[in-house]
């Protein structure tokens, strides 16, 4: 991030536009909405903006902007659309120490005005750094269409009415409170019979709240799918920003975790393969203590809860405690890798099935079926199976499976490094000694696209 956005509290601040033309006006129409004391350095200025000065709305001063008259503002805009005088415009201002904007120069700003939505005091600044304005535009357009025109009007009344509404219990009871008003009662009270209705609206919610039994704390298990973000359900995305308490996997890719509030406690809760992990009561006394605070809990694990995610451990531990619950389910990292691969699970007339199973507990590979996954045509997805490579290939191999049986390694799964090797079952060891990602092998699988064939040349150097 080039640029950190902030909100500059410019109320009555002296705010200088150097330049009288287009550009000038354009920037105009923009600071024209704040309450700003605006000055218009230009000896011949448009009529639009002459009409602003008639109005009261801004100063026009026809001499140059003095370098006292820099330093005491607050901002400054070089809009003269003339290089020479913008770029003097520029060393006053940078001689003054002035946050200065070159309009139309990003090379020579200190900061750039973003798109914005204005529901004031609701403001939605949309910026690209300048990489992409019509990107800005887009989104903007979006926004524009899905907030009311009186959102702004609402949160006037309802921060006047803040007070009144802090005799609620902070955290999820003064939130769902708010959310009731903004999202629910308080559009519909304010079209109907406006700032009177919203008023009345308001305080016949608080009634409501302040009588209602405290909620019970609540823990919802999450997918968070293979990593990539965009992966994610909607619904998984709802309850992360809804969630007081975000308990997750480690392997859960940070970006997701960005998605959470920023208010909310977070907290990894993450096991490493044959290192450091956190003991599964733990995270299950976890569960059980925050959520007897009363709050809400997503419970963050990496791909689908219920594919080897220590889902029912955690579930029994919290019925004992009569907690409430939901299952949000996730993309798994099978599907995930397939679909990278342009292969499918299954398919007709090869296989009508697909095995999940995990490597990292040895001793149950003693209860496999390993004859009838040594068979043709056998798809398997191992999870978690580096480390016991060379135990899956000798089982596999003993009960006749053939040594040229395909298998493709996904490395780090749908995430912009994400590695792909095409390799056989009697090379599989040597294909995943040099992974330190987290790996799912697709056995009887092979790539349909051929991105792959670097690495699938680079493990056959190795085995030769």
């Amino acid at each position: 991030m080039k640029y950190f956005p902030i909100f500059l509290n410019i109320k009555n601040q002296p705010i200088a536009v150097v330049g009288g033309g287009d550009a000038a006006v354009a920037k105009l129409r923009l600071l024209l909405k704040t309450e700003g004391q605006i000055t218009v350095y230009d000896d011949a200025p448009a009529p639009e903006i002459a009409t602003w000065a008639d109005a009261g709305l801004l100063t026009i001063s026809r001499p140059p902007m003095s370098a006292e008259q820099a330093r005491h503002a607050c901002l400054i805009y070089a809009a003269a659309e003339d290089d020479s005088r913008d770029a003097a415009t520029h060393q006053i201002a940078k001689d003054a120490g002035t946050l200065f904007n070159w309009v139309d120069n990003l090379k020579n700003s200190d900061f750039i005005t973003p798109a914005i939505v204005d529901r004031d005091p609701v403001i939605v600044a949309i910026g690209t750094e300048g990489a992409a304005p019509v990107v800005a535009r887009a989104i903007k357009r979006v926004i524009e269409g899905l907030l009311p025109q009186t959102l702004g009007k609402l949160a006037k009344i309802g921060q006047a009415f803040r007070p009144h509404a802090d005799a609620l219990p902070f955290g999820r009871v003064r939130r769902d409170f708010w959310s009731a008003f903004y999202f629910g009662s308080g559009p519909t009270a304010y079209d109907a019979s406006g700032p009177d209705g919203a008023q009345a609206a308001l305080n016949e919610l608080l009634q409501v709240f302040a009588q209602q039994t405290p909620k019970q704390g609540h823990v919802d298990f999450v997918g968070a799918g293979p990593g990539d973000p965009t992966l994610l359900t909607h619904k998984a995305r709802l309850l992360l920003d809804e969630a007081d308490v975000v308990l997750y996997d480690r392997l859960v890719d940070p970006r997701i975790l960005e998605l959470a509030r920023r208010e909310a406690l977070v907290i990894e809760v993450g096991k490493t393969g044959f290192g450091p992990s956190m003991a599964q009561n733990e995270i299950n006394q976890l569960i059980i203590d925050h959520v007897g605070c009363g709050v809400q809990v997503v419970r963050l694990k990496s791909g689908d809860p219920s594919v080897f995610g220590r889902l029912d451990e955690e579930l029994e531990a919290i019925a004992a405690h009569d907690i409430s619950y939901s299952i949000v389910p996730g993309i798994t990292a099978a599907s995930a890798a397939a679909a990278s691969l342009g292969r499918s699970l299954t398919q007709r007339d090869r296989n009508s099935g697909v095995r999940l199973i995990t490597g990292y507990d040895m001793a149950g590979f003693a209860d496999q079926d390993w004859r009838s996954m040594a068979a043709p045509d056998t798809v398997v997805a191992i999870y978690m199976g580096k480390k016991a490579a060379r135990f899956i290939q000798g089982r596999l191999m003993m009960h006749g499976a053939d040594a040229e049986t395909p298998i493709t390694v996904v490395e780090n799964v749908s995430r912009a490094d994400q590695r792909t090797i095409s390799t056989q079952l009697k090379h599989l060891p040597q294909a995943v000694g040099n992974l330190d990602g987290p790996a799912v092998l697709l056995y009887g699988v092979s790539p349909r696209i051929k991105s792959c064939k670097i690495y699938q040349e680079q493990v056959l150097e190795r085995c030769n």
